[in-house]
């Protein structure tokens, strides 16, 4: 699909230069449009509405509000295709302790119950985000046993996986009566594809699916594929400490990372989710 110039007058951008096809993700198409007034991100959604961008717009004015993402200009819909607008970001490197702070910053946004009110079920990985007051229910609920029923749906599920699941969200619901968490600003995908630094070498945040939640599971993320340096973390510990333990309890975190892996990849997963709720249900 080309935006084309029956798109200007919709996109309100002024005198518009020149429109580029640049990497979006794997899901929207993406542009990148030089405008007379600056430089601006596009994304469409084919054969959709406004509406299909509406928790990222959500969940990017949540995360400025308290640490820094794209500012959203506007969205809308134009010939059966919704679309997005943000300020283009020219990315340079960084400080990663900058980046570990920026993250604290967010975590320290709270709620009193955990959820966002309102669900997500136009991805891959449908979230259920009505708002409850116990993190293990949460967890269980609405993360794990939303996602154990897609990969049922696939085949993908077997007796010992369901055995121990079970065990595991047993431990999760034990632990969480006595250990009551405080629910945080999630991020919500916080890998290092999502994260980047600005031209001034500011640290930013993008690509987000908030909530409110355990911050443990946003950095449980970070350590499942790398790409973060030791600096983050003194960054992050230095403002905002994580709980005594967390480390014993990242693979409680990662097993739902994975998951949701085993359901977009199917069993190129398989081994890697077997292997992190076998930790989970250890340690």
């Amino acid at each position: 699909m080309l935006v084309d110039e029956s798109w200007y007058e919709e996109l309100d951008l002024g005198k518009i230069e020149d429109v580029q096809t640049v990497s979006g993700g794997d899901i929207n198409l993406a542009f990148r449009v030089i405008a007379d007034t600056g430089e601006y991100f596009l994304k469409v959604q084919p054969d959709n509405n406004e509406s299909f961008f509406d928790h990222e717009v959500e969940s990017l004015n949540l995360i400025n509000s308290v640490a820094n993402a794209p500012k959203v200009i506007r969205s809308g819909t134009f010939r059966d295709n919704s679309y997005l607008i943000l300020n283009y970001i020219h990315f340079e490197t960084g400080s990663q302790y900058d980046l570990g702070q920026l993250v604290a910053k967010m975590h320290q946004r709270h709620s009193l119950r955990f959820g966002l009110g309102h669900d997500v079920l136009n991805a891959s990985n449908p979230k259920i985000n009505t708002w409850r007051a116990n993190w293990g229910d949460f967890y269980i609920q609405q993360r794990l046993n939303v996602l154990i029923n897609e990969v049922q749906k696939k085949g993908l599920w077997n007796g010992q996986r369901d055995k121990m699941m079970r065990r595991f969200e047993e431990k999760l619901m034990e632990y969480y009566q006595v250990h009551p968490i405080i629910p945080s600003l999630m991020h919500g995908d916080l890998w290092n594809g999502n994260v980047g630094f600005e031209q001034n070498r500011q640290p930013i945040l993008f690509d987000p699916d908030v909530f409110f939640g355990n911050r443990e599971m946003d950095i449980a993320m970070t350590l499942l594929f790398g790409g973060f340096g030791k600096e983050f973390y003194q960054g992050y510990q230095e403002l905002y400490p994580l709980d005594k333990d967390w480390q014993k309890r990242v693979s409680w975190y990662q097993t739902y990372y994975l998951l949701a892996h085993l359901n977009l990849f199917g069993e190129t997963y398989g081994a890697d989710f077997d292997n992190i709720l076998k930790q989970s249900v250890e340690n």
